[in-house]
């Protein structure tokens, strides 16, 4: 996944002050987007990623890019599709007609999601604070996607850059999120 593609689809809200601008790390609040929850069987995966604008990624870990459009890989069968808030009603229902003869399961979860951009040297280091998953390059390289825990919340967190990751959280957990991550950078800022 190409930091251009990324940095086309999620951007930082122009109508937010940065949560966190310290020389080595910061985070900004992303720019609303839209998110879809897909869950589909083997033989609707091709048509639904020709519909979305983007093949569905089908290794643990990974996503699938093109412009303006994210798949998200979260499970065997399972995707987070991402794409510009203008965009929901006509993804939603080019899926939902071309997966019109599949089983399948499509559903808005837009509002449900809220994402931050942490970047920097130290972002990785930020997010240990957490997370206990080793982000080094080599072992979680960009374009790597999971879900996980941070601290006692549920996240998804996505590697777009080499200083750069994407993490969501819900809405009801975000505040939470965000203010541990702010104030694991005062431990950062003291060092």
């Amino acid at each position: 996944m190409s930091e251009l593609l990324a940095s086309d689809l999620i951007t930082p809200d122009a109508g937010e002050t940065p949560l966190l601008s310290l020389p080595s790390v910061s985070i900004l609040k992303a720019a609303p987007m839209t998110r879809l929850s897909l869950r589909c069987r083997e033989a609707a995966q091709k048509e639904a990623g020709t519909a979305f604008g983007a093949s569905l990624p089908l290794s643990p870990l990974s996503n699938s890019t093109s412009a303006k459009r994210a798949a998200l890989w979260m499970g065997p069968d399972e995707w987070t599709l991402l794409a510009p808030e203008e965009d929901l009603r006509a993804v939603f229902d080019g899926i939902e007609e071309k997966l019109s003869t599949h089983p399948h399961a499509l559903v808005d979860i837009s509002n449900r999601s809220e994402a931050i951009i942490i970047s920097g040297d130290k972002a990785a280091w930020l997010l240990n604070t957490g997370v206990f998953i080793d982000f080094s390059l080599e072992v979680f390289p960009v374009g790597t996607v999971t879900r996980t825990l941070f601290h006692k919340s549920p996240v998804m967190i996505w590697r777009t850059g080499a200083d750069t990751f994407v993490v969501e959280a819900w809405v009801s957990f975000m505040d939470y999120v965000a203010g541990q991550l702010v104030q694991s950078a005062t431990e950062l800022e003291a060092a």
